[in-house]
């Protein structure tokens, strides 16, 4: 069995019994592929399974707007109140973080197995889920970015 199949399925194991089921899923399904010889979709997946996955996660967030939950009304008031003063803030954040993830991840893809690990231990010992591996990568990216300023 080669590396690859090894350091897969190592990852689904710990991922399963992490009860980090989006990592297990992806994983996987990805072995799957692998197994089955679709692996020549992975370039496509790597390419645009990113926004893809972002367009899904605002479909889901969107939902309580289509279904009236949340009104216009409603929503102009949260922006008066603290949290949501706050919430703009830490969207503002994590955007601009995830979007310099990406950066980092293009120019060091290396860095994607600690991520998955960090994100896995988050999500095994803090009850986290796993939408954190880009903005954590946007996070080392100003930490490094900060480190050079003073080295």
């Amino acid at each position: 069995m080669n590396g690859i199949y090894i350091t897969l399925l190592a990852i689904f194991a710990i991922s399963f019994l992490g009860h980090n089921m989006s990592v297990a899923y992806a994983t996987g399904a990805l072995l799957v592929m692998k197994l089955l010889g679709l692996d020549t979709w992975f370039p496509t997946i790597e390419a645009h399974g990113l926004n893809l996955g972002i367009t899904l996660l605002t479909l889901a967030l969107l939902v309580p707007l289509a279904t009236g939950r949340i009104t216009l009304p409603i929503m102009l008031e949260s922006f008066k109140t603290p949290i949501g003063i706050i919430a703009i803030l830490a969207g503002v954040f994590a955007a601009f973080s995830g979007g310099i993830g990406i950066q980092l991840l293009k120019s060091s893809p290396e860095v994607v197995s600690s991520l998955i690990i960090g994100t896995m231990i988050g999500v095994f010992f803090f009850k986290g889920i796993t939408v954190g591996p880009l903005i954590a990568a946007g996070i080392v990216y100003m930490v490094l970015s900060f480190g050079k300023l003073f080295l």
